[in-house]
C-alpha cells in the first residue's frame, strides 16, 4: 500500500496543482507557457508535479504570462509557506533546546496579538520554571537531545517579559484536560496552576477554558499559536509547521474563534483551575508524586 505523503510534500503537490490550474485557465499548454517564459518544457512539468519548487521570480513570470497577476501576493505567501512550513525537530535539536528557544525571539518581539490554543499543556509564556524544566527534560530524554535544559528554561522565562508590554494582547484557550494533564510532581503542577491564576487576571490576558462537559461545536485541534495575522505555528510529534498563507491563517483565526466560543471565562474559568488544584492536593496526600509523560512542546 502506498504511504500517504508528508504534510510538506502535500503542500508542494497542492502548490504545483494550483499553478497548473492557472495555466489551464489561461488556455496555455505546458509547451506554450515554456515558449513565452523562455523555459524548457520540462521545467513546467517538474513545477506542476512538485519535483521542483519554483522561485519567487518563477511564480511572478508564471502569473504574468497567464494573466493572473491578481493572485501573485497569495501565491508568494503560499510559496513561503511551502519553503518553510515543515522543519523536523531532529535537525533543529542537534544543537539542543537553547538554540530553538533563541530562534523564536524575533517573532515574539514583533508580535502584538497572540492567540494561543493548547489542548493538553500550559503555554510556555505562562509556565513556571519547574513545570518547563520537567517538560523539556523528559522530551530531551525521549528524543536524545543534548542536555541544555537549564539554559533553555532560563531563556523561556526571560521571554515572558513580553507579558509586561502594554501594547501586546494574549488570548488563550485551553482544554480543561490541560489543567489535569500532570507535568512533574503534583506539587509542581499545583504551583503551575496557581501561577496560571495570577497570570490570567492581567489586563492584557484573556483566558478561556473549554470544559470537558461542554457540547462541542468545534473539534479538538492540535495546539497552535497565532502571531498577529501573519503566521501560525503548529507542532506535530516530529516537526513544526509554519503557516503564512493568508487564506490558511484566516482559517485558523476562525477555528480559534469557534474554540473560544465554547470556552468559559472569568470566574468560571478560574473555578476550573481551583478545582484542578484541589484534586492535586488530594493526590499529594494519597500517593507519592510521579513524572507524567508530557505532551510534546518545544515551541519557543
Amino acid at each position: 500500500m502506498r504511504s500517504a505523503p508528508s504534510p510538506a510534500q502535500a503542500a508542494r503537490d497542492a502548490f504545483g496543482a494550483r499553478l497548473r490550474e492557472i495555466r489551464l485557465d489561461a488556455g496555455l499548454t505546458g509547451r506554450g507557457l515554456a515558449a513565452v517564459t523562455g523555459w524548457q518544457a520540462s521545467k513546467i512539468s517538474r513545477i506542476e508535479h512538485a519535483t521542483r519548487t519554483p522561485s519567487a521570480d518563477d511564480v511572478r513570470a508564471w502569473v504574468t504570462h497567464c494573466g493572473a497577476e491578481e493572485q501573485l501576493s497569495d501565491l508568494l505567501a503560499a510559496l513561503r509557506a511551502v519553503e518553510g512550513m515543515y522543519v523536523e525537530f531532529s535537525g533543529r535539536e542537534r544543537a539542543g533546546f537553547r538554540h530553538i528557544q533563541q530562534q523564536g525571539a524575533h517573532l515574539y518581539d514583533r508580535t502584538r496579538r497572540f492567540r494561543i490554543y493548547e489542548p493538553g499543556v500550559i503555554p510556555g509564556l505562562f509556565q513556571t520554571p519547574e513545570y518547563a524544566e520537567a517538560r523539556l527534560r523528559r522530551i530531551a530524554e525521549v528524543r536524545g537531545v543534548p542536555d541544555d535544559v537549564a539554559e533553555a528554561v532560563r531563556i523561556r522565562m526571560a521571554r515572558q517579559r513580553v507579558l509586561d508590554a502594554n501594547d501586546r494582547r494574549f488570548a488563550v484557550v485551553l482544554e480543561e484536560w490541560a489543567l489535569s494533564a500532570r507535568i512533574g510532581s503534583a506539587e509542581v503542577m499545583a504551583a503551575q496552576l496557581a501561577h496560571l491564576l495570577t497570570v490570567c487576571v492581567r489586563h492584557n490576558v484573556s483566558l478561556g477554558v473549554v470544559p470537558m462537559s461542554v457540547e462541542r461545536t468545534m473539534w479538538q485541534s492540535p495546539g497552535f499559536w497565532m502571531f498577529d495575522e501573519t503566521q501560525v505555528n503548529v507542532e506535530t510529534p516530529t516537526a513544526e509547521l509554519t503557516i503564512t498563507q493568508p487564506r490558511e491563517v484566516q482559517m485558523y483565526a476562525r477555528v480559534f474563534a469557534e474554540l473560544a466560543g465554547m470556552a468559559t471565562v472569568g470566574a468560571s474559568a478560574r473555578a476550573l483551575i481551583v478545582a484542578a488544584i484541589e484534586r492535586l492536593e488530594v493526590q499529594t496526600v494519597r500517593q507519592p508524586s510521579a513524572m507524567a509523560s508530557p505532551v510534546e512542546d518545544t515551541r519557543p
